[in-house]
């Protein structure tokens, strides 16, 4: 199954992509996960990616592309392949579609996680990530006064250099003025899926998980 992920920063995309990864035996292609990959190699294209995200803003369509086109590219997509974090804008997602054209492997489905701006931003401004093994914490401000160690590494946790609030604040912003639009694109396509992502993962993880294995009707929420 070919399945894209969308939602705002901080709604979960990651760690459903996992899930769903587990699910359907299909890689979860991280968009941010590669590009962070990029901008923490300090090569020529990994400074321009850093340009760009540490201000919060998109990284260009031509750079994010190629690196994407390469990727589906890979073996491991044979069988389906789950999308976080691409496309986000709606020229993307045209090119995405003559890209899969051409391999005849067109998205199945769209999930879009629904949540508040308020719950994103208390959500964001308390994650903490383990740089060892990548887990994700959400700690509430008396824990992360404490000892900030991750429970299976006991490596320390830090903070992504683009989770502060004023840039955490202009990513929702970013988003909703160029990524929302795919919603109305996805929904053209009779694709799109809504999720409530506002309740714990566990939760959000079970509702795709029947959406996806039932045969309810595109647009509707879950």
């Amino acid at each position: 199954m070919n399945l894209v992920l969308l939602g705002p920063p901080g709604s979960g995309k990651g760690t459903q992509a996992g899930q769903l990864s587990a699910a359907y035996r299909a890689p979860a292609i991280a968009t941010g996960d590669i590009l962070r990959a990029q901008r923490e190699a300090g090569t020529t294209l990994g400074l321009e990616v850093r340009r760009y995200m540490d201000s919060g803003e998109l990284v260009p369509d031509a750079l994010v592309i190629d690196l994407i086109r390469h990727r589906l590219h890979e073996p491991d997509t044979e069988h389906g392949f789950i999308l976080d974090g691409f496309p986000r804008t709606v020229a993307q997602a045209q090119v995405l579609d003559q890209m899969l054209a051409e391999l005849q492997e067109p998205i199945d489905r769209v999930l879009y996680l629904q949540i508040g701006r308020d719950a994103l931003m208390n959500r964001l401004g308390h994650r903490y990530l383990c740089p060892t093994c990548g887990s994700v914490y959400s700690l509430s401000a008396e824990e992360a006064r404490g000892p900030r160690t991750c429970t299976r590494d006991g490596a320390p946790l830090t903070q992504r250099s683009d989770d502060r609030p004023d840039i955490i604040a202009h990513r929702i912003d970013v988003f909703l003025q160029q990524t929302a639009p795919l919603i109305d694109y996805y929904r053209g396509q009779g694709k799109l899926l809504l999720i409530d992502a506002d309740r714990t993962p566990a939760e959000v993880s079970v509702a795709m998980t029947r959406v996806l294995s039932s045969n309810s009707s595109v647009n509707s929420m879950a």
